[in-house]
């Protein structure tokens, strides 16, 4: 028979949870920058400035704990030290896949994905070098150029409403 005390007992463990055979992965694939893709960032009546990426720019970068998100701000939706993202870079520009199954919120940001709701991507990064070209357009409007030959940094990666380059992408993984 158990003797009984008023102390108090505790115990100690961890519990871990395995993911089943059965659990749906929800993967995206996309691109958040395409590369040698000019795009306007800005225009009026006598200026238009451009940017473009060109294909080496990734070479060296950080792609270290990358974070998905939407439009770039609020919650996270994979990122790469939890193995739910990958970004590369690949001929096309830089490559992403993402598993949006993780959380509720990632599973609605796939259906919206799915459904085209969302198509297009964008990154938030830092520059470690690039090059200006000038030239005056057949409208007499100065355009500037500017390449990004060195990416220092990757912060993230974003699904998002509204892109910067209309050459991005993103999408539901066709199996």
């Amino acid at each position: 028979m158990p003797i009984k005390t008023n102390e108090r007992e505790y115990r100690d463990f961890t519990l871990a949870v395995a993911p089943s055979d059965d659990e749906e992965k929800l993967i995206v694939d996309g691109y958040a920058s395409v590369f040698g893709n000019p795009y306007t960032l800005y225009e009026d009546s006598e200026l238009v400035i451009q940017e473009q990426v060109d294909s080496k720019a990734f070479e060296g970068a950080d792609l270290s704990d990358v974070i998905f998100q939407y439009n770039h701000e609020g919650r996270v939706f994979a990122r790469t030290s939890n193995n739910t993202l990958s970004v590369f870079p690949d001929e096309k520009g830089l490559a992403i896949q993402a598993d949006l199954g993780g959380t509720d919120i990632g599973r609605q940001l796939y259906q919206e994905i799915k459904g085209k709701y969302t198509t297009q991507m964008s990154y938030g990064y830092t520059v470690k070098d690039a090059s200006w070209e000038d030239r005056k357009l057949d409208d007499g409007r100065t355009l500037e150029l500017r390449t990004i030959t060195a990416i220092n940094k990757v912060y993230d990666v974003s699904a998002v409403s509204i892109p910067a380059n209309d050459a991005t992408s993103i999408s539901v993984r066709n199996l």
